[in-house]
């Protein structure tokens, strides 16, 4: 009898022990839980408790360009905007709809990094420029005339800059365009204009012997031009 009531005594008191571990494993398994649910892997700590449906914060909202930004880059950039519309096209009428295409494109394109908008901005009026001329080795040069006066309004110095740009075939005009004076990779340019970087390098060749010869006409022009003023000054004061 004694045996028995002492046995159960003992039973009860292993019962008790048993409910108490799982009690406290129960309150572990839940604290590794919370601990697991609140870890940034991103930074590796524990602590993190920032809440899932916090909103994002003003820096991360504003680090995207909005149409804001784009309409104050070609307001402040038309001049060199246009420029660079015009030295692709060698059309005003073109260069202008190019201008007005790439402000639409850069406004409702793909989102892009507030740091990288301006630049965007150019390569908005390049993709627009290859659309409407469709520049391929080979191809020859339309040569329509650009009125002086129109690009005198924007900056005199770019009539001295346009002639000779102009008179390139519209592939070789492209290719001097964005690799030299935009800065344009000879990889970007292939993959833009749609051809080999061994036509690019052909062309940029091409490009910048033409544009010397022309630099040469220019100042044999000049300096005949200069003998022939000297000439008739000379005749007049006789």
């Amino acid at each position: 009898m004694i045996t028995t009531y002492f046995f159960g005594i003992i039973c009860g008191i292993a019962i008790l022990f048993l409910l108490k571990f799982m009690q406290v494993l129960n309150s572990e398994l839940h604290g590794f839980g919370t601990a697991r649910a609140t870890f940034n892997p991103t930074r590796g700590n524990m602590l993190q408790t920032q809440k899932n449906n916090e909103s994002p914060s003003p820096s991360r909202r504003s680090t995207y360009a909005v149409p804001q930004d784009f309409c104050r880059i070609f307001a402040e950039d038309t001049t060199p905007l246009f420029l660079l519309s015009l030295a692709l096209t060698a059309d005003p009428e073109k260069a202008e709809k190019c201008f007005v295409a790439g402000l639409d494109d850069s406004i409702h394109g793909n989102p892009v990094f507030k740091e990288w908008a301006r630049s965007w901005s150019k390569r908005t009026i390049i993709k627009n420029a290859i659309r409407m001329i469709s520049p391929a080795p080979g191809r020859m040069n339309g040569k329509r005339a650009v009125p002086a006066q129109k690009i005198l309004e924007l900056d005199p110095r770019a009539v001295g800059f346009l002639t000779p740009v102009r008179g390139l075939a519209p592939f070789e005009r492209f290719v001097f365009v964005m690799l030299v004076l935009e800065g344009y990779s000879t990889q970007e340019c292939s993959i833009l204009l749609n051809c080999t970087k061994q036509e690019v390098l052909w062309g940029r060749a091409r490009a910048l012997q033409q544009l010397a010869a022309a630099g040469r006409n220019i100042r044999s022009q000049a300096t005949d031009d200069s003998r022939s003023a000297h000439f008739l000054e000379s005749a007049r004061i006789a």
